[in-house]
């Protein structure tokens, strides 16, 4: 497989295939510990790459209406739907991540990053810049293990992170994960960035 496959195309035959590997079938623990910390349930919230979105949905039964999921399959958008039936359509955004222009208080990084080609690194955290608001947060998980041409997922190292996001955030943490799955022990960074 080349990089350059990556595209809606490849990513819908994943699901409609079940080729969903990363799919854990429940909010990921190190994520749920942090929102459950969250107070401002009215805080507008954007999941890039959400896939079926565990996330989004345990946010949604705990008060937190002002979510916004993205994905470029269909699929997991309508898994979400079924799920969630009185998730709002307008809130479940089939598009490209690179074309979202929108403003929010908080994303959540969840096997988003590591499922991109990584030459596209640099572009994304400009577009979080973007859709970030003044001191909005960039929170969640990110790979840890070598980066190689094989993937997804690609992974990374802190030092990649932290040269990629120094710029435009705060790093506040980034940091081994304490509370990862079991299959991802070891294997994951935990991170909340803050837009300067």
């Amino acid at each position: 497989m080349t990089l350059t496959n990556l595209d809606s195309d490849y990513w819908e035959k994943r699901y409609q295939n079940n080729q969903t590997g990363w799919d854990i079938g429940e909010p990921s623990t190190p994520i749920k510990t942090y929102v459950d910390q969250l107070k401002d349930k009215n805080i507008k919230i954007l999941i890039p790459g959400g896939g079926n979105s565990y996330e989004a949905e345990y946010l949604w039964h705990n008060g937190f209406k002002n979510i916004f999921v993205a994905d470029i399959a269909l699929s997991p958008l309508k898994n979400l739907k079924q799920r969630v039936e009185d998730f709002p359509d307008s809130q479940l955004l089939h598009s490209d991540f690179f074309k979202l222009d929108n403003k929010f208080d908080f994303i959540i990084e969840q096997t988003f990053f590591c499922a991109l080609n990584p030459d596209l690194r640099m572009q994304y955290t400009e577009q979080m810049l973007k859709l970030l608001k003044s001191h909005g947060k960039l929170v969640g998980l990110l790979f840890d293990f070598e980066l190689t041409s094989e993937g997804p997922p690609f992974g990374g190292s802190i030092e990649e992170y932290q040269n990629l996001f120094q710029n435009g955030f705060r790093i506040k943490t980034l940091e081994k994960s304490r509370n990862s799955i079991k299959p991802r022990e070891g294997k994951e960074l935990f991170f909340i960035f803050e837009k300067r």
